[in-house]
């Protein structure tokens, strides 16, 4: 079994910045694959960042790229997510997951573990 916990969410002004950590248990977290999804209340859950195994490769969302940047720490279990210069469109609950099967994808669908997310709230 995985368990995957998120920290670092928080209230910020718009153009600040935020790093979220997520740290997981059990060792599926080295070899896989490893994403950050975010939902904003009366929406669907969305891809944000993935990052490969090996810290290779990076995609981002369009929303996203330029402003955020995601790592990962295998030694440690854990992934990053860097947001910098945040609007009040990035107001949401984010989550990061674990997909086991190889490969990079960016479809919820194809996560099977998930943390609770931790809530970021950006003010205008």
């Amino acid at each position: 079994q995985v368990h995957l916990v998120e920290s670092g969410g928080g209230l910020v002004q718009s153009g600040g910045s935020l790093r979220l950590s997520c740290v997981a248990s059990g060792d599926a977290f080295r070899m896989n694959t490893l994403g950050w999804f975010r939902q904003a209340p009366g929406k669907e859950r969305e891809f944000v960042a993935v990052i490969g195994a090996n810290s290779r490769p990076i995609y981002y969302s369009d929303s996203v790229k330029g402003r955020f940047t995601i790592s990962r720490d295998n030694a440690k279990n854990a992934v990053y997510l860097q947001m910098d210069s945040l609007k009040p469109e990035d107001t949401a609950l984010y989550s990061c997951a674990i997909d086991i099967d190889p490969g990079i994808r960016i479809g919820v669908q194809h996560y099977e573990y998930w943390g609770r997310g931790t809530q970021v709230t950006v003010s205008s």
